[in-house]
């Protein structure tokens, strides 16, 4: 099964959803998280699924949108959408795939034949505004994500296209970002004398 891959064009798709048609076209221009789901009706899903929701608004904020996915049929998503709008108190306001016949979850290699055979793993895709996938993140059936993770990551990525750095570890908006390393050697030794916070030639910070 062929894997996507990062900093190159996201596999396509158009599939149904609890929100209508939803094509990957239809997202040019804005950011993307898909992210997939092993089932409806299961408790680290509706966790994730809330977590998703409460932070919606700072996801769109970013220009970055939502779509979910699970091989469960459409009226199952719509079930489960009204449950936890019952029983949580909580709307969730981005669209589900429905993928039963699990197109889009091969595509994606959401399937893990050691996890489940008939099961999407808890996949997560950062998609830029191009069209782009620019981050992956798998998790087991057994424990949920941490959703302010993606939305930290999300940050991490824009900050990096707009400024042309890296960011460190558990960066924040408004913490110091790694400045590219030089790459000859008249320019590592330039590096220490150009203002920024160095640790060494290779290691700098600054303030954006």
């Amino acid at each position: 099964m062929a894997m996507p891959r990062l900093n190159e064009p996201a596999p396509a798709f158009e599939a149904n959803t609890t929100h209508g048609v939803k094509k990957l076209s239809d997202y040019e221009g804005k950011w993307l998280i898909l992210f997939s789901h092993p089932a409806d009706f299961t408790p680290v899903c509706t966790t994730e699924f809330i977590a998703f929701a409460k932070h919606y608004e700072e996801f769109k904020a970013l220009n970055c949108e939502l779509i979910g996915l699970s091989i469960d049929s459409n009226y199952a998503h719509l079930a489960w959408v009204q449950n936890i709008q019952a029983k949580f108190g909580v709307s969730i306001p981005f669209p589900i795939i429905e993928d039963l016949s699990m197109k889009v979850a091969h595509a994606y290699g959401m399937i893990q034949p050691g996890a489940s055979d008939t099961s999407a793993v808890r996949a997560t895709f950062i998609i830029d505004d191009k069209g782009i996938l620019r981050a992956m993140v798998y998790y087991p059936m057994t424990n949920g994500r941490s959703i302010p993770e993606f939305l930290r990551l999300v940050k991490a990525l824009q900050t990096s296209d707009r400024n042309g750095v890296a960011t460190p570890e558990g960066w924040q908006p408004g913490e110091a970002v790694i400045v590219p390393p030089p790459k000859t050697v008249e320019a590592a030794t330039a590096r220490l004398s150009e203002g920024y916070d160095c640790v060494d030639w290779y290691f700098c910070k600054k303030q954006l």
